[in-house]
């Protein structure tokens, strides 16, 4: 099976009170846990790649490993342009064989974020390639985005409701509460804001910055709406966990196997208790 859209998956995950996991890949060894995880759980899931990732993965490495997994797999795999910041990023990701894209408009005002979008929009479903859009700002660090909590701003119900009537994407992240990064406390989700949104458009809420938030917490979310949870940071934790124990212990080890090996172990477990957690294990 080659990559597919996100919208089948997302509108199944909506319709049924489940969600698909976003896992971000960083390099093979995430991909090659995060597709392992997907497959023994049997489990639709999403590639989230974001704009730094690309510039140390390169482009055709990038898709090139999507493809890989999805041919060997047979799963349904969507590769996502996580937090595009452009019209020129993300149809360069299209046309290099992205089959998702999202374009983070969040700092622009409503109006500017909604012709943008539908921009994006248009020429994406055009080609069978969804579209994830975003209303309110997120907090935290991703990349090179750092938003201050005291930056962040809830969406508006009655603002994300009008977006998505006016674009149509297929997902809309709404600023509800989560933050991109580790978390400096536990974070108050708004599930008012989750609910009053999915419950008035056809897409899925989107939940970013699903790393580090409590299971019943995860819940709630899918249970007010969200149909999809984007998990990197736990991966990152795991990963660098198990190599920096591996190599203080042994100053020796030197084959790259060594520790790469297990740390992908590590990140395979965090995604496979995601999925349970999800809902979305047993949907394939």
């Amino acid at each position: 099976m080659g990559l597919v859209s996100m919208k089948n998956m997302l509108d199944q995950a909506k319709a049924n009170k489940y969600a698909v996991g976003q896992f971000n890949i960083n390099n093979l060894e995430f991909t090659q846990a995060i597709v392992e995880a997907a497959y023994e759980e049997k489990s639709p899931v999403i590639f989230g790649v974001s704009e730094g990732a690309l510039k140390y993965m390169g482009l055709e490495f990038t898709v090139a490993m999507a493809k890989a997994a999805a041919e060997k797999y047979d799963l349904p795999i969507a590769l996502h342009l996580d937090h595009g910041s452009s019209f020129a990023v993300i149809v360069q990701c299209i046309r290099a064989g992205f089959s998702s894209v999202m374009f983070d408009g969040s700092h622009y005002g409503l109006e500017e974020n909604i012709a943008l979008t539908k921009k994006v929009v248009e020429i994406a479903h055009n080609v069978g390639v969804s579209v994830e859009g975003e209303l309110g700002t997120i907090g935290g660090v991703e990349d090179d985005l750092h938003v201050d909590d005291a930056d962040a701003k809830f969406a508006k119900p009655e603002e994300a409701i009008y977006f998505w009537n006016e674009t149509k994407v297929d997902a809309l992240a709404l600023a509800v509460g989560t933050a991109h990064g580790v978390y400096k406390g536990e974070p108050k989700i708004h599930y008012d804001i989750i609910k009053a949104v999915a419950s008035k458009i056809d897409a899925p809420v989107v939940l970013h910055g699903g790393s580090g938030v409590p299971d019943q917490s995860i819940r709630e979310a899918i249970l007010h709406g969200a149909g999809k949870v984007n998990v990197n940071t736990e991966n990152q934790v795991a990963c660098t966990e198990t190599l920096r124990s591996i190599l203080l212990k042994d100053s020796k080890v030197i084959d790259p196997r060594k520790y790469m090996g297990p740390a992908r172990e590590a990140m395979k477990n965090v995604v496979k208790n995601k999925i349970r957690l999800f809902g979305s294990n047993a949907k394939i």
